[in-house]
């Protein structure tokens, strides 16, 4: 018997077969380029945004930091290389000593006493009830306006003040707090730590909270004494919080402006005056924008290096933790 489907299987074996749909080695690479597309027009605005209001402020500072205007005409920017830049450090310059000595020492005493207020009562706060209310309160700074906080402090500082009230009443006697170059930066000092410790306790109170109560419990087992388990165990775990608070605060001090104008203006004399005040003067009362931008650059320059310094001692204490 002949088998009829032998040629037949023996074509579909050995002939051609029948091509399918083609397929476009270039789809892959145009669908990547199509959403690349689409992803860049939504980000157009937001794009659009920090090129006009950063990136280009950024580079017109650049600029006129090498260069002498007086604010008015864009034909007036005369350049004069880094002459702005050394006569910012030449003798006889105010910028190096006293602005930029009151501006670090300014943030070195914000950080020191807002760090030490907020870790007492963060920790005050972790052991009493209705600690959302404490917390609070002590957040109610945050959220004031800073003019609002340096005039009811200023008036506290007058001779007849509340300050002044609590000292004569203690027979310590009345003190010019904003009147004295000795008292002045401590003063604002007092009133910037102030403002700033309600932030710094919620991040610590958070990390408070993160610490396992084994530890608390191996310890009461030991014997080991409030004291003891402070130093032993909350701070060393306690430590990635508190660098955070180290690094927001000390930056937040470096560029400290509206507080010092609203209570002191810089003064007595230039016993307040900070880098971010001497810029706003070199530009808005002197028309000295090219000082004023090389000033805006340096302290740029200073908080980029407290930055990076912080941020390296934080990423090594966080990896020993």
């Amino acid at each position: 018997m002949v088998n009829t489907l032998t040629p037949e299987r023996t074509g579909r074996e050995h002939g051609p077969r029948s091509a399918g749909p083609a397929v476009d080695a270039r789809g892959p690479a145009r669908r990547r380029r199509h959403q690349a597309v689409v992803a860049y027009l939504f980000l157009a605005p937001t794009l659009l945004f920090f090129a006009v209001f950063l990136v280009l402020p950024l580079g017109f500072a650049l600029l006129l930091s090498m260069s002498r205007w007086a604010g008015f005409a864009l034909g007036d920017i005369d350049p004069v290389g880094l002459d702005n830049f050394t006569g910012l450090f030449a003798d006889g310059s105010t910028f190096l000593a006293p602005v930029l000595t009151n501006t670090l020492l300014f943030a070195l005493g914000t950080v020191a006493l807002a760090l030490a207020g907020s870790v007492l009562v963060a920790t005050c706060i972790d052991r009493l009830r209705f600690q959302g209310l404490w917390r609070t309160l002590y957040f109610l700074p945050i959220v004031t306006t800073v003019v609002a906080v340096g005039n009811v402090w200023k008036y506290m500082y007058e001779p007849s003040g509340l300050v002044n009230g609590v000292l004569n009443a203690l027979g310590l006697g009345s003190m010019a707090f904003l009147q004295d170059p000795d008292t002045a930066l401590p003063s604002v000092v007092v009133v910037q730590a102030w403002a700033s410790v309600g932030s710094a306790i919620l991040i610590l109170t958070a990390g408070l909270k993160s610490i396992p109560d084994a530890y608390y419990e191996a310890a009461a087992l030991d014997g080991a004494g409030p004291v003891t388990v402070f130093w032993r165990i909350t701070l060393p775990l306690l430590r990635p919080s508190l660098l955070f608070v180290c690094v927001t605060q000390f930056l937040t001090g470096l560029q400290s402006f509206a507080l010092i104008i609203v209570m002191t203006k810089g003064g007595p004399g230039d016993a307040t005056d900070v880098a971010a005040l001497e810029m706003y003067r070199q530009a808005f009362s002197y028309g000295d924008w090219g000082t004023a931008s090389a000033a805006a650059f340096v302290l740029f320059v200073v908080v980029l290096a407290v930055t990076l310094v912080q941020l390296w001692i934080f990423r090594r204490k966080g990896e020993d933790a």
